[in-house]
């Protein structure tokens, strides 16, 4: 996954409007105080946001505010693993679909998460 940063300015034309909207596959993980950037992680290419290699300084971590506010290059990681991890969905879901589907179709889903979330 990669991180992109969206400035306020730019939300309405990239998420679109309420009557509008604009359905994209990003999660947004962090925000300055005064809302006016938002760090998003995203499997596709944005051609529309900035690429960063790293976290900037200046934002606060908005994911899960149960890890704290800090957000840093480690903090991103442990969000792209709970990312996957809920792909996967709990256990018992995974063993309905072995049930269900067969052993061949769960290889599949699991091959898919990975792909959708690669380390």
């Amino acid at each position: 996954m990669k991180l992109y940063k969206l400035l306020a300015s730019d939300y309405t034309s990239y998420f679109g409007t309420p009557d509008d909207p604009i359905v994209r596959v990003v999660t947004i993980i962090a925000q300055k105080p005064d809302c006016s950037a938002f760090l998003l992680l995203a499997k596709e290419t944005q051609d529309d946001l900035e690429l960063l290699s790293t976290v900037p300084s200046g934002f606060d971590f908005t994911y899960c505010q149960e890890w704290g506010l800090t957000i840093n290059d480690a903090v991103v990681e442990r969000v792209i693993l709970d990312l996957r991890r809920k792909a996967y969905g709990n256990w018992e879901i995974q063993l309905e679909k072995i049930n269900d589907d067969g052993i061949d179709s769960w290889k599949v889903d699991q091959a898919a998460v990975k792909t959708q979330f690669p380390k």
